[in-house]
This record gives structure tokens, C-alpha cells and sequence, in this order.
């Protein structure tokens, strides 16, 4: 069972972290929150989403998982204006959630959590190097290197305390370091890894909205970027796994 309302901005914020890696997955509701956890067909990317009950401006729920159709939803939500609230309804054992939002009424037809792949198990791996900075300075940084190749390698220099990103074309070249004064902190410790900006361009633009995204960094492993949605009231991890040097 689910019914509650949330500002549009909020909810839509949630769907487009979500979006930005999987077309659909297993929403899980309790009593505190929802949350998700998911990776993409490629087993490239995994994202974890919460988003507590104070994110909501009304929330009653059951411990429940349901399938939720992430594209049809985003396009939903594409209805709502800045200020609108939307209204999720949701009863027990029931197949189609009510949704309504800028005096549209919807009812969407939940998906089979049977079809859908299993939540994964989130992986301990240790990145010791560990940055924060803007979220907007970082999707600058993404989109500046998205114009010279298709990868890009992030690091820590701990020498000269520099996070740095690093992009090679066939025949161009663009670096962006970030002296610790322009960081919010820096953990310095070496460490390098190559990725894929495929990726790395969806999740900038939803870590552009963040005032600081936490990265975390080894040498040849995956990337993790942490930062808080909603006012504070939800959290989102992305971890990408790299790519191989030579690529």
C-alpha cells in the first residue's frame, strides 16, 4: 500500500537519477521511505536511491516492492509545472498505481518484479582517494571532455593535491585539474581509472543540481559518487565500473 504526495520538483529529481542509468526497476516502499537499487543491462553502472518519507509532503506505506515503468513515469512528470504536487495511490496486491499531477489523472499498470532483474548486491570494494566538489563543476568538466573523446580518466595526484580529468581524442587533448582550494576537500592519495563518458554524461546532469557530490577513487577501479536530492531528505550513490586502459 502506498499513498502520498510530493512537489513535483522533488519527485522528479528522484526519477531522472534513476532514468539516467535504467528504463525500469523494483521501487521497494516501507514505512520510512522508498528506495531502489539497480544496475544497467551492461553491468556497467549500479544506482542506489533513497528517499525518505520527509521528502513527501503526505506519506502512509507498507513494506511492499512494486515494478515501476521509470521511462513512462518520466514522461508523466514531464506534465509538471514548478509548484504542482503529485499524488501517488497505490492499494494492497492491487496491479495499477493511481497517479495524478497538473489535473491529470493517470493509471499506470505496474510491472511484473519477476521480469525485472534482481536488486544487486552493493559491492565493498576500497577506494581510498576521495574528493568533493560541485556538482556543477563536475557535468562542466564531463561536457568539456564529451567534445574530445569518448572516455575520460580521473584521478588524485597526491603529490601536488590536484583532482584531475583527463580526455584523449584521435587527435585532441583536454585536461582540468582542480587545485584543492577549488575543491570542498581532497583526500590525496594517488589513484586513476579510465570510464566511459556514455555514462558519465546521463549522471552529470543529474549531479549538476548537487552543491557537493562526493567521488571516490582507486587506481584501475570503479568510481563512486555520492551526493544528497530533495532539500537533504533523499540520497543517491552511482558506481561506475572503469574501462580498460587499452581501449
Amino acid at each position: 500500500m502506498l499513498k502520498a504526495t510530493i512537489d513535483a520538483d522533488i519527485f522528479r529529481e528522484a526519477i531522472d537519477a534513476i532514468s539516467a542509468l535504467i528504463p525500469e526497476c523494483r521501487l521497494h516502499t516501507a514505512e520510512d521511505g522508498i528506495s531502489t537499487r539497480a544496475v544497467d543491462t551492461a553491468n556497467v553502472a549500479m544506482i542506489a536511491i533513497d528517499l525518505k518519507k520527509e521528502a513527501f509532503e503526505t506519506y502512509k506505506a507498507t513494506t511492499s516492492e512494486i515494478g515501476v515503468d521509470i521511462s513512462k513515469m518520466k514522461n508523466i512528470f514531464n506534465m509538471a509545472g514548478k509548484g504542482d504536487v503529485i499524488s501517488l495511490e497505490l492499494g494492497d496486491a492491487a496491479q495499477k498505481m493511481a497517479v495524478s499531477v497538473h489535473g491529470y489523472h493517470y493509471s499506470i499498470t505496474l510491472l511484473d518484479t519477476n521480469t525485472i532483474r534482481k536488486d544487486p548486491n552493493s559491492p565493498t570494494i576500497n577506494l581510498p582517494g576521495k574528493v568533493v566538489i560541485s556538482g556543477e563543476d563536475l557535468n562542466n568538466a564531463i561536457k568539456a571532455a564529451a567534445v574530445i573523446s569518448d572516455k575520460i580518466a580521473m584521478g588524485i595526484n597526491a603529490k601536488d593535491q590536484t583532482f584531475f580529468m583527463v580526455a584523449e581524442g584521435d587527435t585532441d587533448h583536454i585536461q582540468r585539474e582542480f587545485s584543492k582550494d577549488e575543491l570542498k576537500s581532497l583526500t590525496a592519495v594517488d589513484a586513476r581509472s579510465l570510464f566511459s563518458l556514455d555514462y558519465l554524461k546521463d549522471m552529470g546532469k543529474v549531479m549538476s543540481r548537487a552543491a557537493e557530490v562526493e567521488v571516490f577513487l582507486g587506481v584501475d577501479h570503479p568510481v563512486r559518487f555520492s551526493f544528497e536530492i530533495a532539500g537533504g531528505n533523499g540520497h543517491v550513490e552511482y558506481l561506475l565500473a572503469p574501462r580498460i586502459e587499452a581501449d
